[in-house]
């Protein structure tokens, strides 16, 4: 059994997305991956798999890219802290950034996050975010 049901991509580069998801993928952690483009996409999404916040394509984790067109992280992240609170999935939300600049690493203090992770994502990476949120390694470690 995958250590999550469901995991959130959300990033606006195609190549990261495919990265990402073969990773995920090989490292064998969650049964389904979504992908989004934008964090309207993303809330669109929550939308449709979370109407039951049980169902096991409710995303349990999501990976946000903090800068990206249309609806970047931050702005993401202020509409999904609007929704209903029946329609919110218990979530462990992590930011994904290239950005080591001060100003955002601030601006990302008190918001509804897990915490952070720098760019590119990697089998560690993963890990760590494994065993500190859902107490468990990839079964494919």
């Amino acid at each position: 059994m995958a250590a999550v049901s469901c995991t959130l991509l959300v990033d606006d580069d195609d190549t990261t997305n495919y990265l990402n998801q073969t990773l995920l993928r090989r490292m064998a952690i969650s049964d389904t991956v979504l992908v989004a483009q934008n964090g309207q996409q993303a809330l669109d999404l929550l939308h449709q798999h979370c109407e039951l916040p049980t169902s096991p394509t409710c995303p349990a984790l999501i990976l946000l890219d903090m800068k990206m067109p249309r609806m970047n992280g931050f702005e993401f992240l202020q509409a999904y802290a609007q929704r209903p609170e029946r329609e919110n999935p218990s979530v462990v939300i992590i930011m994904l950034t290239t950005s080591l600049n001060p100003n955002d690493v601030e601006q990302m203090q008190g918001l509804p996050i897990a915490g952070y992770l720098i760019k590119p994502l990697t089998r560690d990476k993963v890990n760590q975010v494994l065993q500190e949120h859902f107490g468990q390694a990839s079964p494919a470690s």
